[in-house]
């Protein structure tokens, strides 16, 4: 222990609230943090992540000060010392010690990526003059070499190395393939330029990381300088993996793109509010609680659902919303349970078991249908039911064709039990109207889906508005029916008043020129109420708030700017928050609010496609320090360059390209007793069509030449 430790004791300024010292409250300001360490930082005033007590006594303050300085320099010697081993380059191979270290500050807790530690740039506890992590024997390509224009020839190389590293952490490829003779010979056969020079393992861990780390970090900066004016929505995304742990990671989500803030694992405080809702505090003031508009959550169920319930009561400032899509999941996850479409989606599940278990059936199947697929895949695998039974539906008349053409009628499957049931399927009217019945039910919603999945531009001011006309839809397809639309819009109606409906919709509905000004434009009384609860809950100044309630007069008359030829002409041609932006300078409190609220978007991280195993192995344990924060950064630029990727257009919105050949609407358990002819596996029936068209070409080839 140090001098500085011993001489003052934190826990005379502090008061542990919990058994297992989680929570900790603050003697002075009465602020609860997260561990005495944390307190620490707070009665020092030396991290930015951490708010500094404005009540402690100077000398309290200068002595917690000195304490955590000390420690950091100790902590920084013992790193020093570690690297510096006889396997590694130091000194005497020409690196300066005092640039050795860079990354080596690494918070022991739960919480782990870039979000638990804070960039680079906002850390107090880092020097600036620190400019590498720890000397390696592959030192970056562009050195002062000058003769015979040698600089630039480094310098190029260095730009594919860095190029073939953003490939291996964009994609997280193990970076071992660097070694594999037949990556060497792809990409040397590609370019076509002579031999390629491939990054080293030590290359691809090291400076190129760190290149990398640093051009995000830049990326990230300026995307977080925008939530101050926008706002932010922090996503969760969370699952339990095949250990059985509870992770989550957590996305910064505003109209210039998202950002990946860090992953946590949560299985040791699974039952424990308390410290489930501190784990959100940390996040809200890493980010800061100024910009935070609404935190989306992935589910209404598990821990999520425990802390959403009690979240707002806490965070007056902070809505908490559920993701649509998850939302529009329970409604179609509800809509299959009903008696009548469960039992099409069976049958429609026994056709496409039947088609795709038989590789002669499969080819079949395509020669009707012109090489036209039944299912359908997605990322959002509840969708594949429906999808799949929309393109059966779409495909009725070549399926019937299928099942009465001579080339069905000769093969051995047209006289066992589960040919018969599918060919007897083809002829089954109630199965066909049942099918179209279900649709139109569904389509709408999926129509839903696909627009938010696709969507370029925040939904947080349409998804009231597209909600409701997709209820209008139904009932417009059951031709006003009372009797057959009314058990889905109970559905819909019970998941949107109890978990996708927020105040922010319906005030985002409201500050929505392209809708306000329409002539179909209605303000129920949850229109009105969700307007007002967030002018109560996001601008806490009276006087401000009465400001923006005589701003929204002039916006419901559509006077002084908002009556404009331009004003009124762009009420649909740009986004609601660039609108406001635009033509709401004459009233600025309305316009910041505005704002603030249209920029937020309504869906959650699943959108994204994260991929969880990195999250994983960042969150196992038993690491030292180095390879984890090597890991940090891995994650850090593996995440944020998705994501980015994600901005500038790279979506992947609602159909997959691929089927999962272990999708129970492929697998058929039978196969494993039925005869084996012209395939088993649907896939084979791919490979096989795949070898006989390539020998036609090439008898083609022959017969022209």
């Amino acid at each position: 222990m140090s001098t500085g430790e011993s001489s003052i004791n934190i826990h005379d300024h502090g008061t542990s609230l919990d058994k297992k010292k989680i929570r900790v409250q603050c003697n002075y300001c009465g602020k609860v943090v997260s561990g005495f360490f944390r307190l620490k930082c707070h009665l020092g005033g030396v991290r930015k992540d951490v708010v500094p007590c404005e009540k402690v006594p100077e000398n309290v303050k200068e002595s917690f000060r000195n304490m955590l300085e000390e420690r950091k320099r100790e902590n920084l010697a013992k790193e020093v010392g570690k690297i510096c081993q006889p396997d590694l380059p130091g000194k005497r191979n020409g690196w300066p010690t005092s640039n050795v270290v860079k990354h080596f500050k690494f918070e022991a807790s739960q919480t782990a990526g870039y979000g638990s530690k804070k960039q680079l740039e906002n850390d107090s506890v880092v020097e600036d003059d620190v400019v590498e992590h720890f000397p390696v024997p592959n030192k970056r390509p562009d050195s002062k070499i000058t003769i015979n224009g040698q600089l630039k020839e480094d310098a190029s190389a260095g730009q594919v190395k860095k190029s073939i590293g953003r490939f291996f952490y964009e994609t997280g490829i193990d970076f071992s393939v660097a070694n594999s003779p037949s990556f060497e010979r792809m990409l040397n056969a590609t370019l076509g330029c002579g031999q390629v020079t491939i990054p080293t393992l030590l290359e691809l861990k090291g400076w190129i990381l760190w290149d990398e780390v640093k051009e995000m970090q830049e990326y990230v900066k300026k995307i977080r300088h925008s939530w101050a004016s926008t706002g932010c929505s922090i996503l969760l995304d969370g699952w339990v993996n095949e250990k059985g742990q509870n992770l989550v990671s957590f996305v910064v989500e505003c109209p210039e793109g998202p950002i990946y803030l860090h992953s946590a694992d949560v299985s040791a405080i699974i039952n424990d509010v308390n410290a489930l809702q501190l784990l959100l505090d940390r996040a809200i003031e890493e980010v800061g609680i100024d910009n935070v508009v609404q935190i989306v959550a992935c589910s209404t169920t598990g821990w999520v659902g425990t802390v959403g319930k009690q979240f707002m009561d806490r965070r007056r400032t902070v809505f908490w919303s559920v993701s649509t899509s998850h939302c529009i999941k329970l409604i179609l996850e509800k809509i299959g349970t009903l008696v009548g479409i469960r039992g099409i989606l069976d049958k429609a599940k026994i056709i496409t078991k039947f088609i795709y278990g038989r590789g002669e059936i499969l080819k079949l199947m395509r020669n009707h249908t012109h090489s036209y697929d039944l299912i359908k895949p997605s990322k959002m695998k509840f969708v594949v039911p429906f999808l799949t039974l929309e393109n059966i539906v779409s495909e009725k008349k070549n399926l019937k064709k299928m099942f009465v053409s001579s080339e069905w009628r000769t093969s051995v499957w047209a006289s066992v039990p589960e040919g018969m049931t599918v060919a007897h399927l083809m002829e089954d009217l109630s199965f066909w109207t049942g099918a179209e019945m279900t649709l139109k039910a569904t389509v709408p919603l999926l129509r839903v889906l696909s627009l938010i999945a696709e969507a370029d531009k925040p939904q947080v001011g349409y998804i009231y508005e597209t909600m409701d006309q997709a209820k209008e839809t139904i009932r417009e397809e059951f031709k006003n029916k009372k009797s057959q639309y009314i058990p889905f819009w109970k559905i819909i109606d019970e998941i949107w008043d109890t978990y996708l409906h927020s105040p922010l919709h319906a005030a985002g509905y409201y500050l929505n020129p392209s809708l306000f000004y329409s002539t179909d434009f209605y303000s129920d009384p949850e229109v009105a109420f969700g307007l007002l609860c967030c002018i109560v809950r996001m601008v806490p100044d009276q006087h401000t708030q009465d400001l923006i309630s005589l701003q929204l007069d002039e916006y419901r008359h559509a006077r002084g700017a908002f009556k404009e030829g331009s004003a009124i002409g762009k009420r649909t041609n740009v986004s609601p928050a660039q609108w406001w932006s635009t033509y709401g300078k004459q009233h600025p409190e309305l316009q910041k609010f505005a704002v603030r609220i249209l920029s937020q978007t309504c869906d959650g991280a699943l959108r994204y496609g994260l991929k969880r195993s990195l999250a994983e192995r960042l969150l196992m344990s038993g690491r030292n320090h180095v390879e984890q924060q090597r890991l940090n950064d891995l994650a850090y630029v593996h995440y944020n360059l998705h994501l980015q990727n994600t901005k500038l257009g790279v979506k992947s919105g609602l159909v997959s390209e691929e089927i999962d050949p272990m999708d129970d609407w492929v697998v058929d358990k039978a196969l494993e007793t039925a005869p084996r002819n012209g395939g088993s596996e649907w896939m084979e029936a791919d490979c096989t069509e795949a070898t006989v068209n390539a020998e036609e070409h090439h008898e083609t080839e022959a017969r022209e030449g």
